[in-house]
């Protein structure tokens, strides 16, 4: 049986659960707080829009490119990342940061080598569950507001049972409907703006990528249980 961090996925501490709600927004779309209200043609004019995205995305096996993360202070962090689906998922953050995010299609990790700290996730109890299944479902009242332009689609959703108490827009190429950009909004009204480049589709990764040091998990957290 896999041993999980104690740390509460509902209530980690702030910058681990900025990391986490970041890298769901990478794959599709986290939640504005509430549902806004729409006639029921339009909403169902924009969710049609929104699964449009969405299928795209899930189309694509595997990914792989840069990403840039402006934080809510103005900190700037950056590095790679790797996706495939379904439920694979790999950032690794750039110096001087510690973190390495992975996520083997069971659960996710949240890695900083440089604090020798671990927390470990159930994938069912995050929004990655849901965004690296194989069909990704945008449909009826998740999406509450959409705005198309030449260049670009911003799509807004929400749902409290699934995302919490956090909102996103996100920024997708009106043309090819890849995603560029996206900025989460946590429950304490903080920012956070993430921009991905340089990205590749279809490309094979190395299954090792996206596995857990589950022995070192235990090791850590028991360390840190001793000490309290």
């Amino acid at each position: 049986m896999i041993a999980h961090s104690t740390a509460s996925l509902t209530s980690p501490p702030a910058t681990r659960r900025r990391f986490l709600l970041g890298l769901a927004g990478l794959v599709a779309a986290l939640p504005l707080v509430g549902e806004l209200p729409h006639p029921a043609e339009a909403q169902a004019a924009q969710s049609a829009v929104a699964q449009k995205i969405a299928d795209h995305f899930s189309s694509i096996r595997t990914m792989t490119g840069d990403f840039v993360q402006f934080g809510p202070r103005g900190e700037q962090t950056g590095g790679k990342f790797y996706i495939a689906r379904p439920g694979r998922l790999r950032f690794n953050y750039e110096a001087p940061s510690g973190y390495r995010v992975i996520s083997d299609g069971q659960s996710v990790v949240i890695d900083n080598r440089k604090l020798n700290t671990m927390d470990l996730y159930p994938l069912s109890k995050t929004p990655l569950k849901l965004l690296l299944d194989d069909r990704i479902d945008l449909t009826g009242r998740r999406v509450t507001g959409i705005k198309e332009e030449p260049d670009v689609i911003t799509i807004q959703m929400a749902d409290r049972s699934v995302f919490g108490n956090s909102r996103i827009s996100l920024m997708f190429d009106a043309k090819t409907y890849d995603l560029k950009q996206w900025t989460i909004t946590d429950a304490q009204g903080k920012n956070t703006t993430v921009l991905i480049d340089n990205v590749q589709q279809g490309v094979p990764l190395d299954a090792g990528l996206f596995k857990i040091d589950y022995k070192r998990n235990r090791e850590v957290n028991q360390k840190m249980q001793n000490k309290r």
